[in-house]
């Protein structure tokens, strides 16, 4: 509905701040006004909204303060026996430091009522730390900075209905990229791939649990994090829609905006013909795959991280999962090529993981080349490697390759406490895309990039 006048009755282009929406209230004189269907911005007005006599309807601002109030939220979640990791907020950098320290690192740190993740990052030091809570945002009283621990794992989500009394869950989705990954980043698969019964279970009951708890009425959104152990844990709740409504009602054939919608005018979950928790999962793979505008927005490091940086979404359908990913992948603008060069610059805590990806790549009959620590590794797993020389050394020949088409694939990872400067890593990942070749800078993507490769690729391999 958002830039297409001919949907809805009526249609205002104008900035969502309480002046102008209050403009057009006093225009319209609506019965009541639904907050939760424009994203953060949208929700935040929720509060100024209901101050201005202005009736609201589904999820009320006691509800949204409940989700998104840090403390509020704990005390819901303890009271619930529902797992988050341990996090602090703190109003200080020297109590931010003693609050890593108390946690753990590495920990994940970010403003509190953050929009597409912005200014968030992992930090594996008490250097770094201070210097993002010095440099990268502002931390006082009235805006503390959260600091909490850092889980890899895998990262799951549903977005939900619920009426008060029932809720509705039309489906889980699976991200490829484990947890530091935007969800606005990661690539999306419905049904999960690699989930359990039990935590699909317990994905189920917390969602379930949560709505009610809070006080859902319509819309609200749940990320969560599935450890080794096969533990679930809350990341967070948004009560309001969220970007993902949009892909899983089509890969469901369930239109969230309706259901919540009829929810919030008291139209009960039973009354719209619903009566189950979750419906069995269709007999095909739906993955989102983001699309980045990486060689539009000059100087933007296009290296994954907690801030979303993508701009747009492509959906791939299929019987299988390779086949799905595949035409997601092209139609987000990747180039998927079955042959040719790929060039690595993999970070030491990384390699042991890389080996085996980058094998694969060599089997399929790719040449590999990377910088020369990442070469020596792989010479010594006995991966013919040619080295190219370092940026940082006065050499042109990385960024020459990439230039002149000769490279397919770039795979780069750095360490958590890397720097996030013009390093060798930024000016290579620059250079990759501009001249539109894919970066990879998280492993999981490689991963299923390769499982896409070996369904559409010939092997080959040497006779013993």
């Amino acid at each position: 509905v958002s830039t297409d006048y001919t949907t809805s009755d009526k249609l205002y282009f104008e900035p969502l701040t309480v002046e102008d929406v209050m403009n057009v209230i006093e225009l319209e004189k609506p019965l009541g006004v639904i907050a939760t269907l424009g994203g953060q911005t949208a929700i935040n007005l929720a509060e100024p909204l209901m101050e201005h006599g202005v009736k609201l309807i589904g999820t009320d601002c006691e509800a949204i303060e409940r989700a998104e109030n840090r403390d509020s939220f704990e005390k819901l979640l303890l009271a619930e026996n529902i797992p988050q990791p341990e996090g602090r907020a703190v109003t200080s950098v020297d109590a931010g430091a003693e609050a890593a320290k108390e946690i753990g690192y590495p920990v994940l740190v970010r403003p509190s009522f953050v929009l597409g993740g912005r200014a968030m990052q992992i930090v594996a030091d008490e250097t770094s730390l201070r210097y993002y809570l010095e440099n990268a945002v502002r931390i006082d009283e009235k805006q503390p900075v959260l600091v909490d621990r850092y889980i890899s794992g895998r990262e799951c989500e549903v977005d939900a209905v619920c009426d008060g009394v029932n809720v509705f869950v039309p489906g889980i989705m699976e991200h490829v990229e484990r947890t530091g990954v935007h969800s606005g980043d990661s690539i999306s698969v419905y049904p999960p791939y690699n989930l359990s019964e039990h935590v699909r279970e317990v994905i189920l009951d917390y969602t379930r649990r949560l709505g009610l708890a809070i006080g859902i009425v319509g819309l609200y959104n749940i990320q969560f994090i599935v450890d080794r152990n096969d533990d679930v844990y809350i990341i967070e709740v948004n009560p309001r829609s969220s970007r993902t409504v949009p892909f899983i009602s089509k890969a469901t054939g369930r239109s969230l905006a309706d259901i919540g919608t009829l929810a919030m005018l008291g139209v009960s979950l039973p009354e719209q013909g619903i009566t189950e928790l979750c419906p069995p999962d269709r007999d095909r793979f739906f993955i989102k795959a983001p699309a980045f505008s990486f060689s539009k927005l000059a100087g933007l490091d296009a290296y994954l991280s907690p801030e979303m940086k993508s701009t747009g979404e492509a959906i791939g359908i299929d019987k299988t999962i390779n086949r799905a990913l595949y035409k997601a992948l092209e139609a987000s603008g990747m180039r998927v090529a079955n042959a040719g060069t790929v060039f690595a610059t993999i970070a030491d805590v990384d390699k042991d993981e890389a080996l085996p990806l980058i094998r694969r790549f060599y089997d399929l009959g790719f040449n590999i080349e990377a910088t020369e620590g990442t070469a020596r590794f792989l010479k010594s797993h006995g991966i013919r490697t040619r080295v190219r020389k370092k940026i940082s050394e006065g050499s042109e020949e990385i960024l020459d390759s990439i230039r002149q088409g000769y490279v397919s694939y770039v795979i780069n990872t750095r360490d958590l406490n890397a720097s996030a400067g013009h390093s060798d890593g930024y000016e290579i990942r620059r250079c990759a895309v501009e001249n539109n070749v894919p970066i990879f800078t998280s492993l999981d993507t490689v991963k299923v990039l390769l499982d896409v490769l070996e369904e559409i690729t010939i092997s080959i391999s040497t006779i013993d």
